[in-house]
């Protein structure tokens, strides 16, 4: 089955998209831009989205939820927010249609135009804060830590599966806050909380920092992100968190009296991941044969295909998969046992490498004479005999090695291409064969500009814990302090 692919090295984005659709995770819909994210593919968003919500609950914050809809008027009350959406907003103009005159057709309802316009929902702060000005008047009503899982809207016409649709599932949490140093570190609080997520369960290494002036998010403040590199060299960003100030409370007159009497306006942050998560595990681990999945987000952890050839010879591997599987279902591991006749054990076993499950255990009559199992690891497709007695604690402890190994693979690849350069010269030839470089700019917009308009890579961030470090601008030849992130991104 997964000889079918496209091998990396031919054709990368074609391997992606390929691998995306023959492993069942998504398809592309009737409408245009948008996706069919298929069972197999949800159920990797569904771990994805419960371990995150676990997290953010842990964290003291709860989830809610707001209009799809949003009052095209509320766009306009923070200008740089409706200039960074306003060319990817879908707009509602009426609420009905009717049959036309010659009733062969369905059309548009002129009398039914709305009197306002409704921009369906691309991100959710003018909806949030315009209804956050209702619950707020003291500071007894604060904090809030609002979550919500939610889908937006934001036109693509060039679009990719998981990495860039039209519509997304996404988290978008909103919160307000009595004062600007609580609100900085709710921003930071889940910087880490994302940075954790991806590097101990998508088990993808990442880079914590800020985003320049020209990346940050419409109406921000400070924008920070996590950026990790795919196995093309390109980055992709993988979350952000948003400092927005008092932008939003001031342009929906949210105020609240302070402990001392006095009228203040709130703080805020924003800070969300969406599907596109999804494009970021299958970039950062798979292989030419499909899927590698990390056990912590794989839908089966552990797939059982019972080989045998007579009647009699099922009955007993099925009888002896059973048990099996319930020693490992009773240690929390999530098994599935293939007893389907309508394909051969090596077809299965092509299948299964194809989605990326971890461990696959073959049994058959011999396997029972002896009591021990065939045991295959995805990750290095090594394969090993366990004794029934002691497997199902065994396979937990491989679960976790696989765990261990995908992200080893991954932050040593990323080292392996993160690179420093002293000149621009030395930089574009860097960019030609991917990977993060490290290199001296001298703080000003139109030099990052001028950089991404003739290499294509722009500064994913100026790293959190990077170290001060005195140097020349690349591009200009000007005074810098420290070296920033440059990257071709997703």
């Amino acid at each position: 089955m997964g000889k079918n692919l496209t091998s990396r090295a031919e054709n990368y984005s074609k391997w992606y998209n390929d691998l995306i659709v023959k492993a069942d995770l998504a398809e592309h819909s009737a409408v245009k831009g948008c996706m069919v994210i298929k069972p197999y593919g949800y159920a990797i968003w569904e771990k994805m989205q419960a371990t995150l919500d676990k997290m953010f609950k842990d964290s003291g914050h709860v989830n809610a939820y707001f209009p799809l809809f949003i009052p095209k008027s509320f766009f306009s009350k923070e200008a740089s927010h409706v200039k960074g959406f306003a060319k990817e907003c879908a707009v509602v103009t009426h609420y009905r249609l009717k049959n036309s005159d010659d009733g062969k057709e369905i059309v548009v309802d002129e009398s039914a135009r709305l009197e306002e316009e409704l921009i369906v929902r691309p991100t959710s702060e003018t909806i949030i804060w315009n209804t956050y000005r209702n619950w707020i008047q003291s500071y007894r009503d604060l904090p809030i830590l609002v979550n919500q899982w939610a889908n937006v809207v934001r036109w693509e016409m060039r679009t990719r599966l998981f990495l860039r649709t039209a519509e997304f599932l996404w988290q978008e949490g909103h919160t307000a806050h009595a004062g600007r140093e609580e609100a900085v570190s709710e921003t930071l609080k889940m910087l880490n909380i994302y940075a954790e997520f991806a590097e101990k369960h998508m088990a993808m290494p990442v880079i914590k920092g800020v985003k320049t002036e020209s990346e940050r998010f419409a109406g921000a403040l400070e924008t920070y992100c996590i950026e990790a590199l795919m196995q093309d060299g390109k980055a992709l960003q993988a979350g952000t968190s948003h400092f927005l100030g008092q932008n939003f409370a001031k342009a929906f007159d949210v105020k609240f009296t302070n402990k001392e009497g006095v009228q203040d306006y709130v703080w805020a942050t924003s800070w969300g991941v969406s599907t596109r998560l999804m494009g970021a595990l299958v970039m950062s681990h798979s292989d030419d044969e499909g899927l590698v999945l990390p056990p912590k987000l794989a839908p089966i952890q552990v797939v059982i295909v019972p080989i045998y050839k007579t009647p009699e010879e099922r009955q007993a591997t099925l009888e002896a998969a059973s048990k099996i599987k319930q020693e490992l279902q009773s240690r929390s591991i999530s098994v599935k046992t293939d007893e389907r006749d309508t394909h051969t054990p090596g077809w299965k076993f092509a299948e299964y490498e194809l989605k990326g499950v971890p461990v696959r255990i073959g049994i058959g009559p011999r396997d029972i004479q002896n009591q021990t199992i065939e045991v295959a690891r995805r990750d290095t497709k090594e394969k090993s005999t366990y004794q029934v007695v002691d497997a199902a604690l065994k396979i937990e402890h491989l679960l976790e090695q696989i765990q261990d190994n995908i992200y080893k693979k991954a932050l040593s690849f990323r080292e392996t291409k993160t690179f420093s350069a002293d000149t621009y010269e030395e930089f574009k030839e860097m960019l030609k064969h991917g990977g993060f470089v490290l290199a001296h700019w001298d703080g000003d917009p139109g030099t990052e500009g001028k950089i991404k308009e003739e290499t294509s890579a722009t500064i994913r961030c100026i790293p959190y814990e990077n170290r001060k470090e005195e140097g020349k601008c690349i591009y200009t030849g000007k005074p810098s302090a420290q070296r920033v992130l440059f990257a071709i991104a997703y």
